[in-house]
């Protein structure tokens, strides 16, 4: 196989209550990494503003463009404390929260079928090989409601639809900035913890569009 193997990254933009999206920083850092086991592997990025109508045109746009065996896609969860590992979406959309464009969702659901899709075995591969790493890394079955669980279920509907047959969505937490600490006293993870765990989960997903391809 003499085709590089495409792997496309994509994080957020700011949104309402955060300005500051730690994904940016870390898509950065992961398509900057050089590895023996990358040689063959061409890395691109996108960075999604955080609404609905940048996902959904963007998200055919990048794909049509890079055409990549895999995608893995990044998300800030500010509440979480730790890694998660999404292995589904949901049908459903939030009707609070008005997107970065102050658009509110005229529905609770995005698509008129299915309670929830999953994104494949494989995101027990990418658990496993983050917890490696020493991060606190869990499963997690609900993606919530907003644009993270919106992107991952139209990733979802085109990887079913002849697009990347590898999709994972991770949830960060927010980072240690300036030695920031929880009010409990546990350190919040930090920029290069997180870069490693990042770093070993796009290992994996390299590993499984190889296979992927020869099978």
């Amino acid at each position: 196989m003499s085709q590089k193997l495409r792997v496309l990254l994509t994080g957020f933009g700011p949104f309402p209550g955060a300005p500051y999206n730690p994904t940016q920083p870390l898509v950065a850092r992961l398509a900057r990494l050089r590895r023996p086991a990358l040689d063959d592997v061409e890395l691109a990025t996108h960075i999604f503003p955080v609404t609905y109508a940048a996902v959904d045109r963007q998200l055919p746009e990048v794909l049509a463009a890079q055409k990549p065996d895999a995608l893995l896609m990044f998300g800030l969860a500010a509440r979480t404390s730790y890694l998660r590992i999404e292995t589904r979406a949901r049908n459903a959309v939030t009707l609070l929260w008005p997107d970065a464009a102050n658009t509110r969702s005229s529905k609770r659901g995005i698509a008129g079928h299915a309670d929830a899709m999953l994104f494949g075995p494989h995101t027990a591969r990418l658990l496993r090989a983050a917890r490696l790493t020493g991060i606190d890394a869990r499963a997690s079955r609900d993606a919530g409601a907003y644009l993270c669980n919106y992107l991952s279920w139209r990733a979802i509907e085109n990887a079913r639809d002849g697009g990347p047959r590898l999709a994972a969505f991770i949830h960060i937490p927010l980072l240690a900035r300036s030695g920031a600490v929880r009010l409990k006293g546990t350190p919040r993870i930090t920029l290069e913890e997180l870069v490693d765990a990042g770093e070993a989960m796009l290992m994996e997903m390299v590993r499984l569009a190889r296979k992927a391809r020869t099978s």
